[in-house]
């Protein structure tokens, strides 16, 4: 598979958690080009603050021995909580959908030598512009605003 189509896999569960009435952020982590976990930001479905999407995914995933050869695929740049499950884990390469609606942590996650893609994608960034137009109060509180 290519970057995008295990994008495209991301963004689904990203739609899949809007669709729950949560927050439209998923992720997928890859390993030997064959996926191990996806997920979903859930929370608000599970009322717990640290269900984002990268830590549902790598719950998602279990565990599978070393991270090393790994990828973590993103529709929104990791927040520093996420950040600092890759970089524990040893997560080698993160693919973000964007980092236009949210900086994240990108500078603490190559500070630890992890090497971060931003694919910069329209669709995205329009996922996340509509929920946040719609859902200011949520938005913020994910972010901790």
């Amino acid at each position: 598979m290519k970057y995008d189509e295990f994008m495209a896999i991301a963004i689904a569960e990203a739609q899949q958690g809007l669709q729950e009435g949560g927050i439209p952020i998923g992720s997928v982590l890859v390993k030997n080009n064959e996926i191990c976990g996806r997920g979903h930001n859930k929370r608000v479905q599970d009322s717990d603050p640290v269900t984002h999407a990268e830590i549902d995914c790598l719950r998602n995933a279990g565990r599978i021995g070393s991270y090393a050869e790994t990828t973590l695929y993103s529709t929104l740049m990791p927040c520093y909580l996420c950040a600092g499950a890759v970089v524990q884990f040893g997560i080698k390469t993160v693919i973000a959908g964007e980092s236009q609606t949210f900086a994240g942590a990108k500078g603490f996650m190559e500070s630890h030598g992890v090497e971060v893609i931003d694919l910069d994608l329209e669709e995205c960034k329009q996922l996340m512009r509509d929920f946040i137009q719609q859902n200011p109060r949520l938005w913020n509180e994910d972010i901790g605003n």
